[in-house]
């Protein structure tokens, strides 16, 4: 039984990633298109994705019913950790290797993508 309940958990956090990263890139990308310099574009991709994923998350993928404030602190706070990681990522393959902005935000989001579902997991809404 737990493992039906770990199966269905991982596939429909990997739904709700895929459409978080959908919101983070279309975020991105838009803004990017229209000039904004590309870590003020990131900044405010992850702000909007990140409010998108914690609803997403908290009722869909762990059916977490605990309190709001102290689920969104926690989460909010992960969140940081792994922007750190997404910004840093970024630098390094556009400034440090000369990988273009755009594939730079795919491989960015591999790592983070993995970093929060850790988090989310063994911390945030952990039962």
């Amino acid at each position: 039984m737990k493992n039906n309940k770990n199966t269905r958990e991982l596939i429909s956090y990997l739904i709700a990633g895929i459409l978080t990263t959908a919101v983070n890139f279309m975020m991105y990308y838009i803004l990017i298109y229209f000039e904004i310099e590309y870590k003020i574009a990131n900044t405010i991709a992850f702000v909007i994705s990140v409010i998108f994923a914690f609803f997403i998350n908290k009722k869909y993928v762990f059916s977490s019913s605990k309190s709001f404030g102290n689920e969104f602190m926690k989460f909010f706070a992960g969140r940081i950790f792994t922007y750190a990681l997404d910004i840093g990522t970024m630098m390094f393959f556009i400034e440090l290797l000369g990988v273009s902005k755009y594939s730079s935000k795919i491989w960015a989001n591999v790592v983070v993508m993995v970093s929060n579902y850790l988090l989310s997991k063994f911390w945030i809404f952990r039962q």
